[in-house]
């Protein structure tokens, strides 16, 4: 058997992925790492909202909610304040989670609460059709844009820092490794935790944008961004940064939360009964 075969609903494979999609990419890098930490099944919620990305509660052998469009924040919030010990992972798709989803987003950061959000960036809303998402940019063409859109994307790495992320990170499917180790280190650190994962999307985003080939997007994935540090990063402004942008301590809301709880419990003994 697998090693870890076992984290995953064997009865709905093969998954519905489109050819040369990205998302099993990450999927495959999310359970390596839980393998890798050492989880078991019942220590584990994955909790996803409604998109291409979303499918990944269904594959995975664990607790799972697979809830609505942009609220998977939400409802992953109330699972970790009522349940803290639990593991809570959030795969979400760019507009997923940053163009309904947005405003929990901006909050889960600011409260630091115990959760990691797997932000899969395929620039593009894959499952209804190709509409251009809050990531799309400008240029790009989408079904609601056939003449290329005019909105500029929001970087995901400085939305999450600037709105109070205590570990955030970058990487592409096409770095498999590094994929696999920052969402290791995501799970690991105690706060809200968000790793963008730069996705291929041919169906749609690469069909109105010149490519239709999976390989290609990856390649292009390797030649355009650059490790940060890096010297190729410090010679080409151009290249987009990877590796890890925030890894900081910071008191965490559960626990604060705890302690608010155990002030008013003390307050008035008789009022909790």
């Amino acid at each position: 058997m697998n090693p870890i075969e076992h984290y995953l609903r064997g009865r709905f494979l093969p998954h519905i992925w489109c050819p040369g999609c990205g998302h099993g990419t990450v999927l495959n890098g999310l359970v390596r790492s839980v393998d890798e930490i050492g989880l078991s099944k019942n220590e584990i919620v994955i909790v996803s909202g409604i998109g291409c990305s979303a499918r990944i509660s269904g594959y995975v052998d664990v607790h799972t909610l697979h809830t609505l469009h942009g609220r998977a924040l939400a409802f992953a919030t109330g699972v970790k304040l009522n349940r803290p010990e639990l593991t809570i992972i959030v795969p979400m798709g760019d507009g997923d989670g940053l163009a309904i989803g947005g405003n929990h987003f901006i909050h889960a950061a600011r409260r630091n609460i115990d959760i990691t959000a797997i932000v899969m960036n395929n620039r593009i809303y894959g499952m209804t059709g190709g509409q251009f998402s809050p990531m799309s940019g400008c240029g790009a063409a989408a079904t609601t844009a056939p003449f290329s859109t005019i909105d500029a994307s929001f970087d995901i790495v400085e939305l999450a820092r600037s709105a109070g992320a205590s570990f955030v990170a970058r990487t592409t499917t096409y770095h498999v490794h590094e994929l696999q180790q920052l969402i290791t280190k995501a799970i690991r650190h105690k706060g809200f935790s968000v790793v963008e994962v730069m996705s291929q999307c041919p169906t749609h985003f690469g069909s109105k944008n010149g490519t239709t080939e999976a390989v290609e997007m990856l390649t292009t994935y390797k030649e355009s961004t650059a490790r940060v540090g890096s010297t190729a990063l410090a010679a080409n402004a151009d290249l987009i940064p990877r590796g890890v942008f925030v890894d900081e301590e910071r008191p965490e809301y559960c626990e604060l939360y705890a302690g608010v709880v155990a002030q008013a419990q003390a307050a008035d003994p008789g009022g909790a009964e």
